[in-house]
């Protein structure tokens, strides 16, 4: 069975709209900057790819009451995925078997972490204690949406939307729901800047995927969700499609906490059974949305695995983290919506700051938008722990 998308949302450093972010790609306008919104003693010291809304700002944009105890994450997802099932033109999500499949790591964290002395004594802070789980940003987004059924929350790093996406088609394919909306979402965090600080993976200036002096990551925070029905439903209601879901694959190298192994192997299984579902051969594959986060393990380790699936003829691929910055829990979702962008524009956004190619092969991204026509994107997201995902998106 077919998964189609029927409706995209995103909020994003380079846009809170899909025509937004679409604009900035293809204009080259990126989203990195220094931070704005919160202090942090690192606020001079590292870019980021942050929203250039306040969360009161966000606060008014959802009309939330002056007592509600949504984090800054829980803002961003429930306005992306409103978005999303507006632009699938749903106005009772219950008319059929719906769920939705949220993402997230850093969860209500950037809102408790800063009562982590004071929430004994503040009453005011007291409220968010309960809005810091993971899960309780899937039923607050849920909640704004209108939708009464099933909710589940996927937590495994980097690649955490790139699996609620694999799962809210698989629920589809096997009958258990009709729609899903699924994504991810994640706000900027002193949680996040430190351990990645500690990790010693931070750039203090602009990411540069794949250039052989990469330098680290720019954290960034997004939200993005896509509407996923059943042909049949899409048959039924006469609905638009955007792209298909066509093939997905997860895989685990099981190397190290944090690192991808130095081949790829987590990269190399998660793509071979994508195209193995897709039923595609790598060389249907016209556009590869690359994990690409500029540090010097990742890159080394998708650009092997690449490389033993493409061999010589790697298709034209790019990193959109130059313009974002690394969304964590989010990344896979918001490249979702540029990999349908891809396919419906038939472009592809270049890959931004290349100067000098990895000494260790000879993979250049495309560092130029390009018209091409495009039927499939492989988009890839590999996470901590290992979990390297990746999923395939094509316009029939």
């Amino acid at each position: 069975m077919k998964v189609a998308i029927t409706g995209m949302g995103i909020i994003s450093a380079i846009g809170k709209t899909v025509e937004e972010n679409y604009n900035a790609l293809v204009t080259g306008q990126k989203g990195i900057s220094t931070i704005e919104n919160f202090h942090t003693v690192h606020k001079d010291v590292i870019k980021v790819g942050e929203i250039k809304l306040t969360n009161s700002q966000l606060e008014q944009l959802l009309g939330l009451s002056p007592d509600n105890n949504y984090s800054r994450t829980d803002m961003l997802g429930a306005y992306a995925a409103k978005k999303a099932v507006e632009d699938a033109g749903i106005s009772d999500m219950n008319d059929s078997r719906s769920g939705l499949i949220s993402s997230t790591s850093v969860g209500g964290m950037d809102m408790t972490e800063r009562f982590y002395y004071e929430y004994f004594e503040d009453e005011a802070c007291q409220k968010y204690i309960s809005s810091h789980d993971a899960g309780d940003s899937s039923h607050k987004i849920a909640e704004y949406i209108g939708l009464e059924g099933f909710v589940s929350t996927i937590s495994t790093a980097c690649s955490s939307a790139a699996n609620a996406i694999m799962m809210g088609a698989r629920m589809i394919q096997q009958g258990k729901l009709d729609r899903v909306v699924v994504g991810g979402t994640d706000a900027l965090a002193k949680f996040t800047i430190n351990g990645f600080k500690t990790l010693m993976i931070l750039s203090d200036t602009y990411n540069t995927p794949f250039d052989n002096n990469r330098k680290g990551l720019n954290l960034g925070e997004a939200a993005a969700f896509l509407v996923l029905e059943s042909d049949e439903l899409v048959q039924k209601t006469n609905k638009k499609v955007l792209a298909y879901v066509s093939g997905f694959g997860n895989a685990n190298d099981a190397y190290h906490q944090t690192a991808s192994s130095e081949n790829g192997d987590g990269a190399f299984l998660a793509m071979e059974k994508a195209l193995k579902i897709a039923n595609l051969h790598p060389s249907h594959i016209d556009y590869v949305n690359a994990h690409g986060t500029a540090t010097p393990n990742n890159d080394l380790s998708e650009g092997r695995a690449l490389i033993r699936i493409f061999g010589d003829n790697t298709p034209e691929f790019s990193s959109t983290k130059a313009f974002t910055g690394h969304t964590l829990a989010a990344a896979a979702a918001i490249e979702a919506v540029y990999s349908v962008l891809a396919l419906q524009n038939n472009i592809i956004f270049p890959n931004l700051n290349f100067v000098t190619p990895m000494e260790e092969f000879n993979l250049i991204p495309q560092t130029t938008l390009k018209n091409k026509e495009i039927n499939h994107v492989l988009s890839n997201s590999f996470g901590f722990g290992g979990n390297c995902s990746t999923v395939i998106f094509s316009k029939n």
